[in-house]
């Protein structure tokens, strides 16, 4: 059981100033530490490290252990408990302790193995579950809250407890709960005479999201202790959770100010004025944060990303709406930014025409869009935002998310990431980021289904299981399906609910009464009371009609939910073993059931498979175009509807599909060339330019048809001069080729 901490880690919190612990309730903890404690708590540096360096001498080795940690001396005291452990196999104090080392290091997963280990030793204790509910609170995941529950039946005046359940409780809107649990804990910490400074954080930390002022609980804790920067820190923890990542730099500022080695606070300040596209102001925090923590892993991969920042090129376009002028940032890899531009350009600039008009709002700022080649990198940009499995994420203004190049095609739909982080922008402007997650993400969603580049109701049998389990929340505690999920796959399933809950409201008071509903959110209105406000019914009525409105949408496949599961795997089958004519009536009954999955194994796409194998063109065409008014993108699929439309004379159609293609496969040199020459056959010079621009930016080995392609768009929308330049360029690379032989006689031929 010999473990250790990383040497990285020791490093960092060795020069770290005292105070970086938190403060301890555990009753457990040794008399001889309290008066050091009481200094440290009082902002009294010094005279709290004098202290402690007496301590050091100290006969208890815990006592030493927990007195170098204060002073910093993390490799000594993590020597001292590892020790103390391996004596005493069956110590949990040590234990305890030793995990909330590892805690504070961000060693999460060694943390929580060593918490574990207590409760192995002593099942019952409640400052293990505490600890082990901590490390779960800090990575965003369920089981925290059972945990706390627990420890509260054993011993109900556990102030960490009451502290942990609150600050989770500000985290997902539950207000009038975290004031109860601060109630508590303010008698308890009163009681036992212990420092207040905690409670009055959470308590400042309530009244801002009550969207009162914080600084009366502000006041006395720097009152109590002049260098707590830390209740700054915390508020702006409380307002990136609500995506206000402007008022959370103001607070971030102070914290740094009031205490200047606050390190974490540095390294936040500067990830949050990434965020919000300060790039050298953000630079200066994280290598100051760095300057004082050189081995945390967030400030580390931080720098390493504004490092490569050199690798992007910018670009700035005006987008004209009606009679309105916005300006649009590009942030793209040099590598594919001449590729994406025009694609990402029009995208953007037909989302914000789309939801300035549905939405009734103006935007403010320009708009910046990034878009990361690298996952790692997005991963980067994004850190310490709750969530899995992200594919971008709205700053504001500012939306980042991954690049096409940076997944496989197929896996995921640019096209429609973008749409979805664009609704963002309008719906957190709009509200001045006070709208909840729930709705925000859940009009994204909405907006992929109806006016984004794959509409259709697309829901996951992941959702249709949730549904048919009674899963889906109350819509007063939705947010929590974002924050803290309590099982497998809830995060995914929210997205759905969410999205579900605007189809419910558009289809039973009509689309207006969103905007209505979004604009509710002032910060001071929580769900609940914006629900009755719009729709004059209280919650419970809300969430009992909407229970029915899904359930009667969905009626066939929740009543035939084993059968579809039969159906799909009958037609899976037969499809393996190549039996076309098996394949046909399983996969056509799974579609009745259940039209809305168009996933990678839907049962769409095994018909229209099956019926071409079965020379049944005509049927496999209309069971593809279902598959696409559903929702469906596979780029395969989609490439083979557009042969099979070309095929059945209908070209206009098999074009219109293929341009599609470009917002779920952008990259693909193959299908820039089709597309640029059946968009100039169709009369369509613009589009055609624009394919032949993307094929030359790829840089293929045999650039003379793009050249080629290029002068014939050109030449179409009467540029002249360029179309001659790029023949002359399709000829100097290669100079026998013949149509660009031709097409250069005839402008000869034309200019004499």
């Amino acid at each position: 059981m010999r473990r250790q901490l990383s040497i990285a880690f020791i490093l960092s919190v060795f020069a770290a100033a005292v105070g970086a612990q938190s403060i301890d309730y555990d009753p457990r903890r040794a008399v001889e530490l309290r008066p050091c404690d009481d200094q440290r708590y009082r902002g009294r540096t010094e005279q709290a490290r004098t202290c402690y360096m007496k301590l050091l001498e100290s006969n208890t080795p815990i006592v030493q252990a927990e007195a170098a940690w204060a002073l910093g001396d993390i490799k000594r005291a993590n020597e001292i408990f590892r020790n103390t452990v391996q004596n005493n196999e069956r110590a949990v104090q040590p234990r305890v302790r030793w995990a909330r080392l590892f805690l504070q290091t961000h060693q999460y997963s060694d943390a929580a193995q060593v918490f574990s280990e207590a409760l192995r030793v002593f099942p019952n204790d409640v400052h293990a579950k505490l600890g082990l509910a901590g490390v779960y609170a800090e990575r965003f995941e369920g089981q925290a809250r059972p945990l706390v529950d627990e420890a509260l039946k054993v011993d109900g005046d556990l102030i960490e407890a009451h502290l942990l359940s609150a600050s989770m409780d500000l985290e997902e809107g539950k207000l009038e709960d975290a004031g109860k649990a601060l109630d508590r804990a303010m008698r308890l910490v009163s009681k036992e005479k212990l420092p207040p400074l905690e409670v009055y954080a959470l308590r400042a930390s309530l009244e801002m999201s009550r969207g009162n002022s914080p600084d009366q609980w502000v006041e006395r804790i720097l009152d109590y202790n002049p260098r707590y920067g830390a209740v700054y820190e915390q508020l702006a923890h409380f307002e990136i959770m609500r995506r206000r990542y402007k008022e959370a730099t103001a607070l971030l500022r102070q914290a740094v100010e009031v205490q200047p080695d606050l390190w974490s606070a540095h390294a936040e300040l500067g990830s949050n004025l990434l965020r919000l596209g300060n790039v050298e102001e953000a630079r200066t925090h994280l290598q100051a944060a760095y300057s004082g923590d050189p081995y945390s892993p967030t400030t580390v991969n931080s720098l390493r990303l504004l490092d490569r920042i050199g690798e992007f090129s910018v670009s700035v376009d005006p987008v004209t709406i009606a009679q309105d002028t916005y300006e649009v940032q590009l942030r793209l890899h040099k590598k594919e930014a001449e590729v994406l531009r025009p694609y990402v350009l029009s995208l953007t600039a037909r989302s914000i025409e789309s939801f300035t008009q549905r939405y009734g709002f103006k935007l403010r700022e320009p708009v910046t869009v990034e878009m990361y080649p690298d996952h790692d990198d997005f991963a980067v940009r994004v850190a310490a935002l709750p969530g899995i499995g992200l594919l971008g994420v709205t700053f504001g203004y500012v939306v980042a998310m991954d690049s096409p190049s940076g997944r496989a095609p197929g896996d995921f739909h640019w096209g429609s990431t973008l749409w979805h982080e664009m609704a963002h922008v309008f719906t957190l402007e709009a509200t001045d980021h006070h709208v909840p997650r729930w709705l925000s993400e859940g009009i994204s969603v909405f907006e992929e289904w109806r006016t984004g580049p794959t509409p259709g109701v697309a829901v996951p049998p992941e959702t249709i299981a949730a549904l048919d389990k009674k899963q889906f929340l109350p819509i007063a505690e939705l947010d929590s399906g974002f924050i803290r999920p309590s099982y497998p796959n809830q995060v995914q399933i929210s997205y759905m609910q969410s999205g579900l809950v605007c189809l419910f409201i558009e289809q039973r008071w009509g689309f207006e009464q969103l905007g209505v509903l979004l604009r509710q959110f002032d910060g001071k209105r929580s769900t609940a009371a914006a629900i009755e406000a719009t729709f004059k019914i209280a919650p419970a009525a809300f969430d009992k009609e909407f229970d029915t409105f899904v359930r009667t949408r969905f009626a066939n496949v929740l009543a035939n939910f084993s059968e579809w599961q039969q159906q799909q795997q009958t037609a899976r089958q037969a499809l393996q073993k190549e039996r076309w004519s098996d394949v046909v009536e399983p996969a056509r009954r799974a579609v009745a059931l259940y039209p809305e999955n168009v996933g990678g194994d839907s049962a769409h796409l095994m018909l229209a498979r099956a019926l071409d194998k079965l020379n049944r063109r005509p049927d496999a065409i209309v069971a593809l175009e279902d598959y696409r008014r559903a929702g469906g993108w596979d780029p395969t699929a989609l490439k083979e509807l557009a042969r099979w439309l070309d095929e059945a004379g209908r070209a206009s159609d098999a074009t219109d599909v293929l341009v599609s293609l470009n917002y779920a496969d952008p990259l693909n040199a193959e299908l820039h060339s089709q597309l640029g020459e059946r968009l100039l056959t169709a009369g369509r010079a613009e589009e055609a330019f624009r394919e032949f621009q993307a094929l030359l930016a790829l840089n293929t080995l045999d650039q003379a048809p793009a050249h080629f392609g290029m002068a014939r768009a050109l030449r179409e929308l009467g540029d002249q001069s360029g179309s001659r330049r790029h023949l002359l360029d399709a000829l100097a690379t290669a100079p026998h080729y013949k149509p660009a032989q031709a097409l250069l006689l005839q402008m000869i031929e034309e200019r004499t």
